[in-house]
């Protein structure tokens, strides 16, 4: 038996393997032999799990999750005003014990992550949506299921019955399927219902209209009426059959009054997604949201509007609070949770980066994304010098234009 000791690369672990195995390949191509090795311990940041992914997806699938509206500014903008927020850092405070749990409509979360709404994941892998609910769940996060899922809301609450799951929602010409869709989350047991404000009609994602972008065959939407919404035509600037079916559903004219609606079918609390202005979140306080989501859709609707977390001080603000402010978009590492909570935000959700986690290795590749971003988080807790999250102070996270440019 050899044993490689392979701490002089930084990394913890020892291989025990037969010689006549490993002969060939350690003189051939030693440094192969290395990389393979040592390939899943690499894997220290959301970015990594990205770039597995991006090896994995095919590029039909990969531009879906990966692209945004337009020329993409928001899309980095999203990360670039993370970059722009500097951490005022105090000291000498007791962090030898970290308490991140946090409450949300009553129930208990381990930290203030949870999993955003993304379409069709089994793309991604075939674990799907029930792989990221239950990640979701072991990490003790929250879980949102799109309404374009490729997992029936009934289905993902058998798969993942131990999660705290909400349901994302549009509201469709046809109210009553809005209505069924509404009691079948109410009957699964999903906690809240997250309906989606900025998406009247669907945005111009130049990489889908490049791509002909279709579902694939052997999947199917399956929360909506009728199955599947493959093979639909594409004569609308090109725009992909799945886009315009979805299009063709949806009801552009809703207005605020429709949550006056939406509150009397049910009595799940109500979160209005992708508010990025003090005006509409000062509405949905007047028309009895129980919370809101600043966000721009992952920038997939219109280009050029602000980052998710340059809206969230102007929101927080306009609400106090009323209502529980959330944030979704540009989370990628554990300091962008901090400057959120410290700018307003009661908890953060992550899309892409749990589709990476998936389409890397399914279920067990989300709980090694979250968990990175866990210990990212208590790092960034503990060297700001805060116990609990009721010990983040705005002060904490500052623009970079407070410091002199030298």
């Amino acid at each position: 038996m050899l044993t490689f000791n392979l701490e002089g690369f930084g990394l913890v672990r020892l291989l025990e393997v037969r010689w006549e195995v490993l002969e060939l390949e350690l003189y051939t191509n030693p440094i192969k032999l290395l990389r393979n090795l040592t390939a899943d311990m690499a894997l220290v940041c959301v970015e990594d799990f990205e770039k597995k992914a991006a090896g994995q997806l095919e590029k039909n699938a990969l531009d879906y999750y990966r692209s945004g509206a337009g020329e993409q500014f928001t899309l980095g903008l999203n990360r670039e005003a993370f970059r722009k927020l500097r951490l005022r850092p105090r000291c000498l405070r007791d962090v030898s014990r970290l308490d991140i749990g946090c409450s949300i409509f009553g129930e208990q979360m381990k930290w203030p992550l949870g999993i955003a709404p993304t379409a069709m994941q089994k793309m991604a892998h075939p674990d799907g949506e029930v792989g990221n609910a239950r990640a979701a769940g072991k990490a003790g996060s929250i879980f949102i299921l799109s309404t374009l899922s490729t997992t029936s809301l009934e289905d993902l609450a058998a798969g993942a019955p131990d999660t705290c799951k909400w349901f994302q929602l549009y509201i469709y010409k046809d109210r009553t399927i809005t209505e069924k869709l509404v009691r079948r989350a109410e009957k699964a047991n999903f906690k809240a219902l997250v309906l989606t404000i900025d998406a009247p009609i669907f945005g111009h994602r130049r990489a889908d209209v490049r791509n002909n972008f279709s579902l694939p065959s052997h999947l199917t939407l399956a929360n909506f009426q009728g199955g599947k919404a493959t093979g639909v035509a594409t004569t609308i600037m090109g725009a992909s059959g799945i886009n315009e079916y979805v299009s063709s559903q949806f009801d552009p004219t809703i207005t605020w009054q429709d949550i006056k609606w939406l509150k009397g079918i049910t009595h799940l609390p109500i979160v209005v997604k992708g508010v990025l202005t003090a005006e509409d979140a000062v509405l949905a306080k007047e028309f009895g949201c129980a919370g809101i989501i600043v966000s721009n859709h992952g920038a997939r609707q219109i280009d050029t509007v602000p980052a998710s977390i340059e809206a969230l001080p102007e929101v927080a603000k306009a609400v106090g609070n009323d209502l529980v402010v959330m944030l979704d978009g540009g989370i990628m590492q554990g300091n962008d949770i901090f400057k959120a909570l410290a700018l307003g935000a009661k908890t953060v959700f992550v899309g892409r980066p749990a589709v990476w986690g998936l389409a890397y290795n399914g279920q067990k590749g989300v709980e090694d994304m979250l968990s990175v971003l866990r210990k990212d988080f208590e790092i960034t807790m503990a060297l700001i010098g805060c116990q609990t999250l009721n010990d983040i102070q705005s002060s904490m996270v500052v623009h970079e234009s407070q410091y002199s440019k030298l």
